[in-house]
């Protein structure tokens, strides 16, 4: 697909269901990209230095320490090639394609070995219900180039927003970084305040890890490639304050799922609407008002004028 002209646009269209074996294969991928960039980097706090970024190509790392040498990994999917770069000027390429998550590990692992860069991990995957370790999963084995490619473009249109809510404070803030561990897009906001201590849940997730996650009042909103149409944005507090799910929110298509317990927008309502990027940060904007009014936050120390 490489150099061909994008006909969908900025915001495209792509059913879940219309995709769901490879977007499970793929997320198990990331999950074996992620485990390696979780075991060369030095802790960050609430576990930011584990995700992907949205890159001009697909998803990637970003740079990586090893020893006294530098390397990175990024999923391209243009060329539907996972590149392996080193600082030493050596690289290696995974071709994406139909595979087994077994395989496709049993590849990266090696294209490490190859560049003397070898990494060790935990290959149980992380928040998911049937988690079978990478070595093992023959079950996970489809890839629609094609599919890949539109998720990356639905990923690039919401980081464009993400990017522009993100800029609008001035308080803590996380980047807009791609978790592999339940595969959404994301972008949280901090008071400043300390969080009553998260009581865990996740499946294949020590507490302590959402313990660490969770260890601050925040507000996180972002998009997941799931639910029943073509994906869906969210947004939720941490904790939720008193009056949260009751407060009015925009557009009209968006509501508190108690389920969940987030606030949710098809990405359909966003897509098709007249203005994309307006209608999307109306959403991030009202649903992080819920957060901050109903919570008490310090708007004025927090939000920039500008």
């Amino acid at each position: 697909m490489t150099g061909v002209r994008d006909s969908v646009g900025d915001w495209p269209s792509l059913r879940v269901q219309d995709w769901a074996d490879t977007r499970d294969t793929l997320h198990m991928w990331t999950q074996v990209v992620g485990k390696v960039r979780l075991a060369m980097e030095p802790m960050v706090n609430h576990w930011w230095q584990v995700p992907l970024y949205v890159s001009a190509r697909g998803l990637t790392t970003s740079v990586m320490p090893h020893g006294g040498r530098s390397f990175d990994i990024e999923f391209d999917f243009c060329a539907h090639q996972l590149h392996i770069r080193s600082s030493s000027g050596d690289a290696r390429e995974v071709r994406l394609e139909p595979k087994s998550v077994a395989e496709f590990y049993r590849e990266t692992m090696a294209a490490l070995r190859e560049l003397d860069l070898p990494v060790s991990f935990w290959t149980m995957p992380r928040e998911i219900e049937h988690a079978i370790p990478f070595e093992e999963d023959t079950e996970h084995a489809s890839y629609s180039p094609e599919h890949a490619r539109l998720f990356w473009r639905q990923l690039l249109a919401a980081h464009r927003v993400l990017t522009e809510f993100r800029s609008r404070f001035v308080g803590k803030v996380s980047p807009v970084h791609f978790f592999w561990g339940a595969m959404d897009l994301a972008v949280t906001r901090f008071s400043g305040r300390t969080a009553p201590e998260h009581p865990g849940g996740a499946p294949n997730c020590a507490d302590w890890v959402m313990v660490e996650g969770y260890s601050h009042e925040l507000s996180s909103c972002g998009f997941w490639p799931g639910g029943p149409g073509e994906g869906t944005f969210y947004s939720y507090a941490y904790p939720e304050p008193a009056g949260y799910a009751q407060h009015p929110v925009r557009p009209d298509d968006a509501s508190y799922n108690p389920e969940f317990g987030e606030f949710l927008l098809p990405y359909e309502t966003v897509r098709t609407a007249a203005d994309p990027d307006a209608t999307l940060l109306e959403f991030l904007q009202t649903t992080y008002e819920a957060a901050a009014e109903r919570g008490g936050w310090d708007r004025g120390q927090l939000e920039t004028t500008r």
